[in-house]
């Protein structure tokens, strides 16, 4: 029981410095691309550039990547967030206007993340470059989910281990079923 106390200390902790320690100038950076990967758009578009340009492996990749992104929101916002009814940070940690624009479901764990990570972690074995360009805008998801207030840092930890979760399944599961299949 220690050891969760521990967490939740540090977790606030972490929370209210990085709601407090981002300029003015970066925090506006992190809210435009968050607001750009809201509701998958950021990655639906990319997964779209990937399959036109792309050629064989654009395609490739944005499948893989738009795989594991449904599986991703599936499990975190589908089934997470449905069991934990964890609160979002509180208000008065964060010392800036964006408080009052994050969501009312449970704070965990952390949707956005989970969806870049996953999209990101996807992608980056077909084309490693699509997947490196992709991981910039995932990190600045994250890191603008606990600025905003909209997270704590374990919120997001979890979101990016479910991400990778989901990375993984969509690479895998296909072929463990065609290696069954009789």
């Amino acid at each position: 029981m220690r050891l969760l106390t521990d967490l939740c200390e540090v977790d606030g902790a972490l929370t209210r410095r990085a709601a407090s320690r981002i300029p003015p100038g970066v925090g506006k950076v992190l809210s435009a691309v968050e607001e750009t990967a809201e509701s998958s758009k950021l990655w639906c578009g990319a997964a779209a550039v990937m399959a036109w340009k792309g050629g064989w492996r654009g395609r490739r990749a944005a499948a893989a990547g738009m795989g594991a992104l449904t599986v991703a929101q599936l499990v975190s916002n589908g089934l997470c967030k449905q069991l934990a009814d964890r609160p979002r940070p509180p208000a008065e940690w964060i010392p800036h206007d964006e408080v009052a624009d994050r969501p009312d479901s449970s704070s965990f764990p952390s949707g956005h993340t989970a969806a870049a990570v996953a999209f990101t972690a996807a992608v980056a074995p077909t084309w490693p470059v699509a997947g490196a360009l992709c991981a910039v805008p995932a990190a600045l998801v994250a890191v603008e989910r606990v600025q905003s207030g909209a997270h704590y840092p374990s919120d997001v930890a979890v979101g990016a281990a479910i991400g990778l979760a989901g990375a993984w399944l969509t690479r895998r599961v296909p072929a463990l079923f065609l290696r069954h299949w009789p």
